[in-house]
């Protein structure tokens, strides 16, 4: 077949004169191999959403050029390449602008704490970057947990209510980081971290754990902000802590943003000249 004969509609131009902000392709499914402390490299399913900006005058993107870069990289995906697929994207579809999020769950290997009993932990994790004018990467993941309610325990004669919960983190980052690092952070400020298998001598010992270490999601968001701030590597952060409480129909919930960056300094330092009447 003459491919030259096949009209190309989507550069057709579009008398609208509106632009679109973000186009693309959105939930895609695709292979991706991520680094991995103890290993290397582990293979996993990423889900995809890849945007460019679409300038007024014309009327489509063309949709297969995003899978087509995905190719390219063999679906290697990692904070340092990150820029290099968005750089990619960008010349492909001649857009100023590129956008991409991918989400994927990230096993690790826990053994059980008593018995050493292995087990695959499941987190999951996500990458959200653009580039523009200039780059733009958060990456971020949520941990499950296990807190006991200290007021409960305060108050009982005896027990005391505890609760699954799940720790998000997104963070930005002036050099490259261990996804595990962050998972032990969060896993070290809560009552007790979870594992996918347990003998009864584990059970036993994450049950007291967590009694002897009673949290409210203030108590988990406060340590892991301590915990965080102590790497010196990450200019912002927000950090949330989501209880879905055993004795209530609603879940608890507590959150931290700090942004450390120049232009938030920036903007802080004339807010408050401002606020006193300088500026």
């Amino acid at each position: 077949m003459n491919t030259a004969c096949i009209p190309d509609v989507q550069s057709f131009p579009d008398g609208r004169e509106i632009p679109i902000d973000k186009v693309g392709v959105k939930g895609l499914r695709y292979p991706i191999r991520v680094k991995d402390r103890d290993k290397g490299f582990q293979h996993t399913v990423g889900l995809f959403d890849l945007f460019v900006n679409l300038p007024h005058n014309f009327k489509g993107t063309h949709m297969s050029r995003f899978i087509e870069v995905l190719n390219e990289f063999r679906g290697e995906i990692s904070m340092e390449k990150f820029e290099e697929v968005l750089e990619k994207i960008k010349k492909k579809l001649d857009a100023k602008s590129a956008h991409m999020n991918v989400e994927f769950p990230y096993f690790v290997e826990k053994n059980a704490p008593i018995t050493s009993t292995p087990g695959l932990m499941s987190y999951t994790c996500f990458m959200r970057g653009s580039l523009a004018d200039h780059f733009d990467l958060i990456v971020g993941v949520e941990v499950p947990v296990t807190t006991v309610c200290p007021c409960s325990k305060e108050i009982s004669d005896y027990g005391a209510h505890n609760q699954r919960g799940v720790v998000r983190v997104q963070l930005r980052f002036k050099k490259f980081f261990w996804i595990e690092e962050i998972i032990e952070i969060i896993e070290s400020s809560v009552s007790s971290e979870i594992y996918s298998l347990l003998k009864r001598p584990d059970e036993k010992y994450v049950t007291e754990k967590a009694y002897e270490n009673p949290m409210f999601v203030e108590d988990v968001v406060r340590c892991a902000v301590s915990r965080l701030q102590s790497k010196n590597n990450f200019p912002w952060y927000r950090i949330e802590a989501e209880n879905f409480e055993s004795i209530h129909n609603h879940s608890a919930y507590a959150m931290i943003e700090k942004d450390f960056s120049p232009e938030a300094e920036c903007f802080q330092g004339a807010t408050m000249l401002r606020a006193n009447g300088s500026v």
